[in-house]
C-alpha cells in the first residue's frame, strides 16, 4: 500500500493529524530551499520521538573517506557528502517549568501542517496539553527567502489556553551536528569562533579536510500580543560550538506570545573567511528593517513571478494538479540557477542519500526543465559547470588506464572528480558520458544558440569521443566493435555486454562530435584552430573514430525484431512483472542481489532511455514493438522510469497507461511509492514529471528550430496549460479535448506545427486549433 495521508489540494501539501510514525516523511515532503540553502521539515522546539535532524548548504560538501571490504584499483578516495550544516532553527521551550516535546504531550489535537507551495512558506499549527496540565495553541510560520537568499525566518506563536503561564523561549545555533550518513561516524565540522551581544548570535565553523567557512547566525525578537517586548536574554550559554540564549515572557492565558527569529549562514563561497560575520550582520540589519511582514510579503511576490512561468494547470483532477506543482515547487527550491559552481543533487536539499552530488539526471532529464522555464542561461549554467570540470573528467579516464584526452564524467561529483564507490556504478554505467554529449545537442535544438559549441562544448564532446573510440574493442568473431563490461541504465544488470543503450550512444556520441568539428572548422575558424591546437586533434585521428561509430555493433534479436538490452537477455527466463507475486515487490528489498541479476527485471528504462533520446532515429511501429516487449519486465524501481515510459505511452496513443505512469511519477514522493520518502524526495525526477505533460501529454518536440505540438488528453482531465520560454519568446498552451489554444507574450510572431500543421500565433492574441 501506498501512504495516503496527505491531503489533496491545488497549491498546498497538507497533513491533518498528528502521527508519529509519518515523521520522518514529512519532514522530507515539507522541506524548504531557496536554491542557496534548505532543510527538512523538523519541529523547532525539542523532539524526542524518531526524527532526522537535516539542513543544507548549496556547495559545501565533505570528502567521506570510501569505506569497502575489498580495496580495487581505481576506487574514489572518498564520497563526497552534502553535510548536515549547523542548526539554526532550533528554540527550546520550556512552559510553567516544563520542557515541551510533543512527544511527550498527553493529548495532541488539531495538528495540521501546510506548505504553501504559491506563496513558499511552511505552517504547522496544533492544541497541545503538557503533562503539568497547561494547555496550549501553538502556530508557527517559516520560510526561506528567496530575494535575500542568506535568510531564513521563523515566526514561533504560543498563546496559553486554560491557565496563564511563564514561557521561557531559548532559541540557539549549534554547530556541533553530524552527518546521518557518515561513513566512519567522524564530524565535519570544526568550530572557530563565536560571538554574541544584545538579541544576536554567531557561530563560525569550517568543514574539515574541505575547509569551506560557514558563519550561522540568528537574531531573536519577543512579542507579546504583536507587541515587541525588545526583551533582551536573561541568560546565555555559549560552548565552542552552540549559543543559546533564555527570554521568559508572563503570558496570560488567551494572550499571544511569539518569538521571531532571523538565522541563516553566511558562506566563504561568497563572502571572505574575514567578513562573514559582518556580512551576516548586514542580512539581520536589513531583514529587521524590513520586518516580518514585509518579508513574507515579498517572499509571495518572489514565487509569484516563478509560478506566471513555470506553472502547470490541470482542471477536473485534484491530485494530478497537486502533483505536479509540489515537483515544480522543489525543483525551483532546489536550484535557480544563479551559479554555474551549483547543481542539482538527486536529493536537493530534503536528505543526504546519494551525497547530495551531481549525477546524469541533471543532463538526462532536467535541463529541460529549466531550458523551457527559465532563461536559457540557466540551462547553459548546467553546461558550463561541466565544461569547468572537463580536466577532472581527463584524470578520471587516466586513473581507469585512457590516454590522449579521453574524459570519463563522473557518475557522481562535487567538484568533478569521481566519488561514486560501488564499483559497478563507478567504473561500468558509462553511459553518463552520452548524456552530458546529448544535452549540449538538446540546448543548441532547443535555444537556438550555437555559440556553447565553439566556446566550450566542442572540447567537452571530442574528450567524450575520445573515450568511446578507446572503450570499444574490435571484435574478429564479430568484425564489429563491442563495448565489454558494463551496466546500462537497468542497474538490476552488472557487467553486461553490448548493452544497446550504451553502445548506440556512443556510436551517436562519436557521429554528432565530427558533424560538430566539421561545422566549426567551416563556421568558426579561430576557435576551430585553438582547440585543434589545445587538444592536439588531428584528421587521421578522427578516422579511426569514425571506423568505431561505422561498425558498432547492436545487438538484434530477429525472432522477437527488437533491439536487445543487452547480450545474453533472451537468456534470462522470461517471466513479467505481471505474473510476480505481488508480495515480491519491491525486488530490491525482498530479493538478494545474485537473485536479481539473474533475472530479467528492468529498474527504468534502458533500450526505452535510447528511443526516448533518439525518437526521430527510430518508426514508431518500432517503438511500439519495443515499448510492447520492454515494459512488461519494467518494475519501475527507479524514480527515473516512470515518466519516460508516460511520455512514450502517450506517444504511442495510450492514455490510461500515460495517465497511471503520470500519476506514479508526479507523487512518487507524496505517496511514497518506492516505501523510502523519509530518506529525501526525489528532486532530478520531478523535471521528468514535468517532461511528461510537456512532452508526454502536449507532445511537443522541437524540429527544424520549430515548435511541434500533438495534444493529448487523459480522460480525467477537462484541461492543461503550461507555458514554454522558447528562443525568448514566451508560448502559452491550453489543451482540452476539442481544441488546443495558443498565446504568445513578445512583440514576433510565431510558427508552430500542430499534428504537423503549421499554426501561425501573432503576439496577444488567442489562436484556437
Amino acid at each position: 500500500m501506498n501512504q495516503d495521508y496527505i491531503v489533496p489540494n491545488n497549491w498546498s501539501v497538507i497533513e491533518e493529524g498528528f502521527d508519529a510514525e509519518r515523521v520522518k516523511s514529512s519532514e522530507s515532503l515539507f522541506s524548504i530551499g531557496n536554491g542557496a540553502m534548505g532543510q527538512r521539515a523538523n519541529f523547532e522546539e525539542n523532539y524526542s520521538g524518531e526524527t532526522f535532524q537535516g539542513s543544507y548548504i548549496a556547495g559545501i560538501y565533505y570528502p567521506d573517506k570510501t569505506k569497502v571490504g575489498w580495496w580495487k584499483n581505481g576506487y574514489p578516495e572518498y564520497f563526497a557528502k552534502v553535510l548536515n550544516a549547523p542548526n539554526w532553527i532550533g528554540i527550546e521551550i520550556e512552559i510553567n517549568g516544563e520542557d515541551f516535546d510533543l512527544n511527550t504531550c498527553l493529548e495532541v489535537k488539531n495538528f495540521e501542517r501546510e506548505l504553501n507551495m504559491k506563496e513558499g512558506w511552511y505552517h504547522r499549527s496544533f492544541e497541545a496539553t503538557l503533562k503539568n496540565g497547561t494547555e496550549i495553541k501553538v502556530d508557527v510560520r517559516r520560510f526561506l527567502s528567496l530575494d535575500s537568499d542568506e535568510l531564513g525566518v521563523i515566526n514561533y506563536e504560543i498563546t496559553p489556553l486554560n491557565k496563564d503561564a511563564k514561557i521561557v523561549y531559548k532559541p540557539y545555533i549549534d554547530a556541533g551536528v553530524k552527518n546521518e550518513d557518515a561513513n566512519w561516524e567522524e564530524k565535519f565540522w570544526e568550530p572557530l569562533e563565536t560571538k554574541y551581544s544584545d538579541n544576536e548570535a554567531f557561530v563560525v565553523a569550517r568543514t574539515f579536510k574541505t575547509h569551506f567557512n560557514v558563519a550561522t547566525y540568528m537574531s531573536n525578537s519577543i512579542f507579546l500580543n504583536h507587541k515587541n517586548l525588545n526583551s533582551s536574554p536573561v541568560k546565555v550559554d555559549a560552548s565552542a560550538d552552540k549559543i543559546q540564549f533564555a527570554y521568559e515572557v508572563e503570558v496570560a492565558s488567551g494572550q499571544k506570545s511569539s518569538i521571531q527569529k532571523f538565522g541563516g549562514y553566511t558562506v566563504s563561497l561568497n563572502h571572505e573567511k574575514s567578513e562573514l560575520i559582518s556580512s551576516a550582520t548586514k542580512v539581520i540589519a536589513a531583514a529587521k528593517a524590513k520586518g516580518y511582514e514585509a518579508l513574507l510579503q515579498e517572499q509571495i511576490e518572489a514565487w509569484s513571478k516563478i509560478w506566471e512561468m513555470s506553472d502547470i494547470t490541470i482542471d477536473g483532477d485534484v491530485k494530478a494538479q497537486q502533483g505536479i506543482r509540489f515537483n515544480i515547487f522543489q525543483l525551483n527550491q532546489t536550484y535557480l540557477g544563479k551559479d554555474s559552481r551549483l547543481n542539482i543533487g538527486p536529493k536537493g536539499f530534503t536528505g543526504e542519500k546519494y551525497g547530495g552530488s551531481t549525477y546524469w539526471d541533471t543532463e538526462a532529464y532536467c535541463i529541460p526543465f529549466y531550458m523551457a522555464t527559465k532563461d536559457q542561461q540557466v540551462a547553459r549554467n548546467l553546461l558550463t559547470y561541466r565544461y569547468n570540470q572537463l580536466d577532472k573528467a581527463i584524470e578520471n579516464a587516466e586513473k581507469l588506464g585512457f590516454t590522449n584526452g579521453a574524459a570519463l564524467y563522473p557518475m557522481v561529483t562535487m567538484n568533478g572528480e569521481e566519488c561514486h564507490n560501488e564499483w559497478e556504478i563507478t567504473f561500468e554505467e558509462i553511459h553518463r558520458n552520452g548524456a552530458i554529449a546529448f544535452a549540449i545537442f538538446n540546448y543548441f535544438r532547443f535555444t537556438g544558440d550555437y555559440s556553447y559549441i565553439p566556446e566550450k562544448g566542442l572540447e567537452v564532446l571530442i574528450a567524450i569521443a575520445r573515450f568511446w573510440h578507446q572503450r570499444a574493442t574490435f571484435s574478429t568473431h564479430k568484425d564489429q566493435f563491442v563495448i565489454l563490461g558494463v551496466t546500462g541504465p537497468n542497474e538490476y544488470e552488472n557487467n553486461v555486454n553490448n548493452n544497446f543503450y550504451t553502445n548506440y550512444l556512443a556510436k551517436w556520441c562519436i557521429n554528432y562530435t565530427i558533424e560538430q568539428i566539421e561545422k566549426v572548422e567551416k563556421e568558426y575558424a579561430s576557435d576551430y584552430s585553438r582547440i585543434f591546437s589545445k587538444v592536439n586533434l588531428d584528421a587521421a585521428e578522427i578516422v579511426h573514430w569514425k571506423k568505431v561509430a561505422d561498425k558498432m555493433y547492436l545487438p538484434f534479436s530477429e525472432e522477437h525484431d527488437v533491439y536487445l538490452q543487452q547480450d545474453g537477455f533472451l537468456d534470462k527466463e522470461l517471466v513479467k512483472v505481471y505474473d510476480l507475486d505481488k508480495s515480491q515487490r519491491p525486488i530490491n528489498q525482498k530479493w538478494s542481489w545474485d537473485r536479481i541479476l539473474r533475472s530479467p527485471y528492468i529498474k527504468q528504462a534502458d533500450v526505452l532511455q535510447g528511443f526516448y533520446f533518439f525518437e526521430d532515429h527510430f518508426s514508431k511501429e518500432q517503438l511500439e514493438k519495443h515499448f510492447d516487449f520492454y515494459e512488461p519486465f519494467t518494475v519501475h524501481e527507479s524514480s527515473l522510469s516512470p515518466c519516460v515510459h508516460s511520455i512514450q505511452a502517450a506517444n504511442l496513443g495510450r492514455m490510461e497507461q500515460a495517465y497511471t505512469f503520470y500519476l506514479r511519477t508526479s507523487r512518487l514522493d507524496l505517496d511514497d511509492y518506492n516505501k523510502e520518502v523519509e530518506e529525501g524526495c526525489h528532486i532530478t525526477s520531478m523535471a521528468g514529471t514535468w517532461m511528461s505533460i510537456v512532452e508526454g501529454f502536449g507532445g511537443m518536440r522541437v524540429k527544424n528550430d520549430a515548435l511541434h505540438f500533438e495534444p493529448k488528453i487523459p480522460e480525467q482531465w477537462q484541461g492543461y496549460s503550461f507555458k514554454i520560454n522558447f528562443r525568448n519568446q514566451i508560448l502559452q498552451v491550453f489543451v482540452n479535448a476539442n481544441e488546443t489554444k495558443f498565446t504568445l507574450e513578445g512583440s514576433q510572431e510565431l510558427t508552430v506545427y500542430v499534428n504537423g500543421k503549421a499554426v501561425l500565433v501573432q503576439p496577444n492574441t488567442l489562436v484556437t486549433v
